[in-house]
């Protein structure tokens, strides 16, 4: 599977992840929980256990998301094994 984050500037990158986790009210320093997300296929992503975590996986899929989509990168659905 490719980089969906491959010749992307990491200020672009920061700056998106930034707007994004502050769109969702996640603290600055959860960025790098969010990070990994950027670079895996959605069906990676981790699900919510309704376990009461803070942050809840499913505000790190949000801003995920949300950081892809201002890159203008579609968010990747499966691997490339299927």
């Amino acid at each position: 599977m490719s980089d969906p984050l491959a010749g992307v500037p990491s200020e672009a990158v920061d700056r998106a992840l930034a707007e994004s986790a502050d769109e969702m009210g996640l603290p600055e320093y959860y960025s790098s929980c969010v990070r990994p997300l950027l670079r895996m296929p959605r069906t990676q992503w981790p699900q919510c256990c309704n376990g009461g975590c803070d942050p809840c996986s499913e505000t790190l899929r949000r801003v995920a998301a949300g950081t892809l989509a201002r890159l203008g990168i579609t968010v990747l659905e499966r691997s490339d094994n299927g």
